[in-house]
């Protein structure tokens, strides 16, 4: 017996969706000699924070042997990718691009403040300004720029 009998037919029509990955931007961090000292620095200031992996250069290869080629670790669950570049440079790191850090509580801005300006510049110090009851933007040992900011109440 047909179950379809004395019924229209049907047609099914096949709709085969793509399914597109979403592309992801990584932070990619490039020192010259200093790419585990700033993430184990970065990664002692988070509490969700880790070096992922780490390459480093060998024997008979461009870099200073031990020294970073690859590495990911990451800040509050963000990615960062960072490197010793063997190359020397006539740029480094610029304020113009910098890591923005959100602070829950005043304890946490006036800590990560501190470490972070510590051996650093600071370019704007932690205070109120129109646009945040407390915020402050250095530049760290490494030359790494970040601005912090308290989230506003409630």
């Amino acid at each position: 017996m047909n179950a379809f009998a004395g019924q229209r037919p049907i047609f099914v029509i096949i709709i085969t969706l793509k399914m597109y990955r979403m592309q992801k931007i990584t932070t990619f961090l490039m020192f010259e000699g200093q790419a585990e000292a700033a993430m184990n620095f970065y990664t002692s200031l988070f509490a969700d924070a880790q070096i992922l992996s780490i390459t480093r250069y060998g024997p008979n290869q461009p870099g200073k042997e031990g020294s970073v080629m690859h590495a990911i670790f990451t800040l509050n669950g963000q990615s960062f990718m960072a490197i010793d570049s063997y190359v020397h440079h006539a740029f480094t790191f610029t304020p113009s691009m910098s890591l923005y850090v959100t602070c829950e509580t005043e304890a946490e801005i006036n800590e990560r403040f501190a470490k972070l300006s510590e051996g650093g510049t600071v370019l704007m110090g932690l205070g109120e300004y129109p646009f945040s009851k407390k915020f402050g933007w250095c530049n760290d040992q490494f030359g790494v720029s970040w601005q912090l900011t308290l989230a506003p109440a409630g």
